[in-house]
């Protein structure tokens, strides 16, 4: 029909339809606020982590030389020839030097041990910021002797003041100051390895610069023009490529800073884009019952001479204009939340940040919030444009049938796009947006098909016996203007995404998790030379401690990967334009390997034959950690050449293996057969289980006071420290949830409320045959309890079945779940449906039915 479609030839009065559009909405402003709220905590959660994105930027971008504290810094996992450190040496106007390792702390007073990253230090780094300390002078004047400058958490964790003394390897150390903060270290770096700085002229006295030991080499220059450190690179790259050295400068800082903090955003924004989503269906859902309340006044202006055309105008700009005010809200809200941000996050954050206005992340939410605000309502508000005059003197307009709309589809797939661009920005993966898009249009057509099969089964199966209250609180699920799509969708997604945070959380804890098993080690010692191997053995056992294991260590390079040394691969590279060759990055640091003569319990077989012995004159067959050996472009056959303290091995790769690393028993990406490397110059790991704190504490002041240069990890004060970052994590994890949880609720109360005016008939018709105020409740707690129970049911076991996803596929983790945190989901997302459900319908519980229906009129 012609009145049906838009007339393009007759002009459109926009001054007219908007003072139309603002008539029609006096009456329905509130519930059109309540609908477009549904994306306010979205728009809020999405402007705050814009906001935090980008004044965390322009902070790195500012504070990029103090977190890097040089114009340029060499590092290198192995020292450095004679000829290197000359030509170090000529490097730069100003210099300093670093060697870093971990070790163990003895404090003399309180006789309490610790393992801390040891920073040796030599000149007046950092150029570029400071190393905060108390006294404040205590960082310059700890180089003058032996002193030392102690984390301050180390420090309350011993309680150590100023003046005592600490012993690190043979040196004793007096303690010149609280460390309070080190140039590009967060907080929870120093809590799983505190920070000690002493001078680097003590470093050999303290007898832990031996075989095994691994230091770290660094090497920090200031340059009076930031351009002669580029040149400097330029120039003596090949070199430091062939001799294992890396690189970082004030702009590579930045980078890689950007990008790993780029990471941390991305879950934040799209933990955002989550409560959006759901705000999003409370939208379409709300709209979609609004405009269905709406369908007399439309057809009655159509008899008035209103075109198909101007009635879809006249509700667009009402939803529009409401979006944009939503939106401002939420950019408002958001603006305010991000000054939180950083007091969540500063234990993750090296830098200090200065939180300002962003007022590009401003206009991002306000552009989010006004296209979601149409989009997500132009399915139900394309429909206006087929209500005809007719409709006006129709008994029942439930009895029209929708036609098809090319139109609607083309929404739908604009919606589709939407949400997968969005998550493509978010995840900068076209895979992982797919797979995370296919999941949320899975579990909406489950629970959007579980809500249609609910009505079908309740319109066909409920018994005229059973008890009056019950069968109309049922009927409620499936009569004209139901809830129960809508509902079903919302809660359940809500509860699908609370539920998968809450159980990915428990499985990375349990994969931390320690077990209490005595044939279990929960400590391990490292750094053990050859001739104490025995010694601490039975010191072991003198405390009464199991030895569980004694593993061999020995420290070698690869020289030659299939008869190509690092410098002719780069050769190659340089004469095909290429950069950036996996197989060179084999060729820089030292490889920690050992030799067995079966696999662990760890490793398991994935390609080509363990063979664990050689023969007399044989070829030495290895194993490579699959991982290891995709990164430096290797495979089963290839033959490499190993640097064994100055002697060259020739080898070839037998076999890959998949290793588990999250086990307390030492893994290598590199393991030999017996019968290739018993003579070579080696160190000792050796693992045992200790019962009791006070035994782990004796035992490593025992071991501390008999052997220095011995590291200790205590499995048991790692854990409590997981459990600790893992606890800030999830503080981090639940304060984004919340906007989702929030969300959640509020779409739960845009969806009962904007059913009120079918509600309200209904019940004061119940009223007015004589329903007491008990069976109203009950009826209305009935129906929401029902779908409650549902939605949330659905929503939990999707859940199991996304967190197992998780679990097996990208963790590669045990997927066990505690049953009662479910149940009490179980029960409290129903109450709360229920609870909500009650108090919309207040208004005719508290008052006569007369004086509801003169208000409604």
């Amino acid at each position: 029909m012609p009145d049906q479609k838009f007339d393009i030839k007759r002009s459109v009065n926009y001054a007219w339809l908007l003072k139309m559009a603002w008539r029609d909405s006096r009456k329905n402003r509130s519930r059109l606020f309540l609908f477009i709220s549904s994306i306010v905590l979205g728009i809020a959660a999405l402007v705050a982590v814009y906001s935090f994105r980008d004044n965390l930027q322009r902070d790195i971008d500012n504070q990029a030389k103090e977190l890097t504290g040089a114009d340029l810094v060499i590092e290198s996992r192995r020292a450095p020839k004679e000829a290197v450190v000359s030509l170090l040496d000529t490097l730069g106007q100003q210099r300093a030097e670093e060697r870093n390792f971990v070790s163990m702390v003895y404090f003399l007073k309180g006789a309490g041990s610790r393992l801390i990253q040891v920073r040796a230090l030599e000149g007046n780094y950092p150029f570029y910021g400071t190393i905060e300390t108390s006294p404040v002078t205590a960082a310059q004047t700890f180089k003058q002797g032996k002193n030392a400058l102690v984390d301050k958490t180390l420090m309350l964790q011993f309680n150590a003041a100023v003046g005592d003394s600490i012993k690190i390897g043979s040196v004793r150390f007096a303690i010149a100051g609280n460390l309070e903060s080190v140039p590009g270290q967060s907080g929870i770096a120093s809590t799983v390895t505190p920070v000690v700085y002493i001078p680097l002229q003590y470093l050999e006295q303290t007898g832990l610069n031996q075989m095994g030991s691994r230091i770290q080499y660094r090497y920090f220059y200031k340059y009076d023009k930031v351009a002669s450190a580029e040149r400097d690179l330029k120039r003596h790259q090949r070199l430091f490529n062939k001799e294992g050295l890396d690189h970082e400068t004030v702009a590579t800082k930045k980078a890689s800073t950007g990008r790993a903090f780029g990471n941390l955003n991305k879950f934040l924004a799209l933990s955002g884009f989550i409560a959006l989503l759901l705000g999003c269906i409370g939208v379409g859902s709300a709209i979609h019952v609004y405009i269905k309340e709406k369908l007399g006044t439309i057809a009655t202006l159509r008899c008035l001479g209103l075109n198909a055309g101007e009635a879809f105008l006249i509700y667009l700009i009402q939803i529009a204009v409401i979006g944009f005010i939503g939106a401002i809200a939420g950019a408002i809200l958001g603006t305010l939340v991000q000054f939180a941000l950083p007091l969540i996050l500063q234990d993750f954050i090296p830098i200090d940040i200065s939180m300002q206005i962003s007022w590009l992340a401003i206009a991002q939410g306000l552009a989010i919030g006004l296209i979601i605000s149409i989009l997500f309502a132009l399915p139900s508000l394309l429909s206006v444009r087929n209500i005809s005059p007719l409709n006006a003197i129709r008994v029942s307009f439930d009895s029209v049938v929708a036609k098809r709309d090319p139109l609607k589809w083309l929404v739908y797939v604009l919606i589709v796009w939407f949400v997968y661009g969005f998550s493509y920005l978010q995840m900068n993966g076209w895979l992982e947006a797919l797979v995370f898009i296919l999941g949320i249009l899975i579990a909406f057509l489950l629970l959007a098909g579980l809500s249609k099969l609910l009505m079908l089964i309740l319109r066909k199966s409920i018994p005229d016996t059973m008890n009056y209250l019950w069968r109309q609180g049922f009927a409620n699920l499936y009569r004209p203007n139901n809830q129960t799509l809508m509902l079903t969708v919302s809660i359940g997604l809500s509860t699908l995404f609370i539920v998968t945070l809450y159980l990915v959380q428990g499985v990375l804890l349990n994969k931390v998790s320690l077990s209490a098993d005595s044939s279990q080690s929960n400590m391990v010692l490292f750094d053990i030379q050859a001739g104490q191997k025995e010694a601490l053995a039975n010191l072991t056992k003198q405390h009464k401690l199991p030895v569980l294991g004694q593993v061999p260590i020995v420290t070698m390079r690869i020289e030659e990967i299939n008869g190509k040394t690092a410098e002719e691969l780069d050769k190659a590279d340089s004469l095909q334009q290429k950069s950036g060759n996996s197989a060179l990055r084999a060729f820089k640091g030292e490889i920690r390997a050992t030799y067995q003569a079966d696999l662990r319990a760890t490793e398991e077989l994935v390609e080509g034959k363990w063979t664990g012995n050689t023969p007399e004159g044989g070829t030495v067959k290895i194993s490579l950690e699959k991982g290891y050996a995709e990164r430096i472009n290797v495979k089963v056959g290839d033959k490499i050449v190993f640097n064994v303290q100055g002697l060259l091995l020739p080898t070839e790769i037998g076999s890959l293996r998949m290793v588990d690393w999250n086990t307390v028993q030492p893994n290598f990406r590199v393991v030999f057969p017996t019968g290739a490397l018993e003579q070579a110059p080696q160190f000792y790991v050796l693992m045992t289980h200790v019962p009791t704190e006070k035994v782990s504490a004796d035992f490593q002041v025992a071991v501390v006071k008999s052997f220095p240069n011995v590291s200790i990890i205590n499995l048991g004060m790692i854990l409590q420290i997981l459990n600790d970052l893992f606890t800030k994590i999830n503080f981090v994890i639940r304060f984004m949830a919340g906007f989702s949880m929030a969300t959640g609720w509020i779409v739960l109360l845009s969806a009962v409320m904007s059913s009120k005016g079918q509600r309200l008939r209904e019940s004061v018709l119940l009223r007015t045959m004589g329903a007491n105020r008990r069976q109203i409740l009950t009826i209305t707690a009935l129906e929401y309890l029902f779908l409650g129970v549902l939605a949330s049911a659905a929503g939990i076991i999707l859940a199991v079945a996304a967190s197992w996803a998780v679990a097996a596929f990208s963790l590669n983790a045990t997927f066990a779940p505690d049953i009662l945190p479910l149940i009490a989901f179980f029960v409290i997302i129903p109450v709360l449906v229920m609870i909500t459900g009650i108090y919309s319908s207040r208004s005719v519980l508290n008052h006569p039915p007369l004086e509801i229906l003169r208000k409604e009129a």
